[in-house]
């Protein structure tokens, strides 16, 4: 049976078909439209549409899509797309195609894709985090996905930091690639320390990456921040689940060691036990941009046969 895949993105909507093997036939992308609901998942099935060959139809549809789900088929709320609550995207995206639709939150489909076809291979428990525009989470223990009573779970970015000003502020406000953007634009307005990041139009986590690659002090010292809260992020985590695996993915794991080191020079501070670290333990992510994509194939081919 073939699967139409969909991964829509508070970024990019990305679509593909896959046999029943999970050989990936045809694939397409585009920029996620902005705009009400209704418009909006117009535009995804209009992608989607684009890698089904003419005269089929799809056995089965996986879609994942950013924030928690709790098996609803709902987009319940989501903070990478402001405005959606409770937004039926299962259902819309059924009714378009006329086959099942099995929805699933985007970083828990990550997770099950880089366990069973990627860097988690075989861990037990083994973890997952996107840190892109917002930070997403998975956990694999013991071979299944983790989703928690209410099918709510694992959402790192909302772990909790107290600030020195006694604002307190998620993982995701400190570490994403949204964060790095923010945090210097700020430090750029604080000061007059020189940068080329003065003289970008646009001033986001993507333009401070390639700044810090290229020595930007400014950039590499933003960063290095985002790495350090990042660390600490990982350490709540280690603490909770003693992972044998940690795998990151999304458009920030693109700045390695830049992040990575500062990361774990927290985790190396921090963690009560050093037994709960491993030199082995932080890989990125194998299967790139199409990771979602695999995760919701394979979810919904495994949903379909139950």
């Amino acid at each position: 049976m073939a699967i139409l895949s969909i991964d829509f993105g508070g970024t990019r909507t990305r679509a593909a078909w896959f046999s029943d093997e999970l050989d990936m036939l045809a694939r397409d992308e585009a920029p996620t439209p902005i705009g009400l609901p209704p418009a909006v998942v117009a535009r995804v099935i209009e992608i989607a549409r684009r890698v089904v060959p003419p005269g089929q139809k799809p056995a089965a549809v996986g879609v994942c899509a950013p924030g928690p789900q709790a098996g609803t088929g709902l987009i319940l709320h989501a903070p990478t797309l402001p405005g959606w609550d409770r937004v039926p995207l299962a259902q819309m995206v059924a009714e378009a195609f006329d086959t099942p639709v099995f929805m699933e939150n985007d970083a828990n489909l990550a997770a099950l894709a880089e366990y069973h076809l990627g860097a988690a291979r075989g861990a037990n428990p083994a973890l997952y985090l996107t840190v892109s525009t917002g930070i997403g989470g998975g956990a694999i223990i013991n071979g299944a996905l983790f989703t928690g009573w209410r099918g709510l779970a694992i959402e790192p970015g909302h772990i909790k930091f107290p600030l020195p000003d006694g604002r307190i502020r998620s993982l995701e406000d400190l570490a994403s690639g949204t964060a790095i953007g923010r945090r210097a634009k700020e430090r750029l307005a604080e000061g007059d320390q020189p940068s080329a990041l003065r003289n970008c139009d646009v001033v986001d986590g993507r333009t401070v990456g390639l700044a810090a690659a290229q020595g930007d002090a400014l950039a590499l010292e933003v960063v290095a921040e985002a790495g350090r809260w990042l660390g600490l992020g990982l350490v709540c985590l280690m603490h909770l689940f003693n992972p044998q695996t940690i795998v990151i993915g999304g458009s920030v794991a693109s700045l390695g060691d830049l992040i990575f080191d500062p990361a774990r020079q927290m985790i190396a501070a921090y963690l009560t036990d050093p037994a709960f670290n491993d030199p082995d333990l932080i890989h990125t992510a194998r299967l790139g941009d199409d990771v979602c994509l695999i995760g919701a194939a394979f979810y919904a081919r495994a949903r379909s046969e139950i």
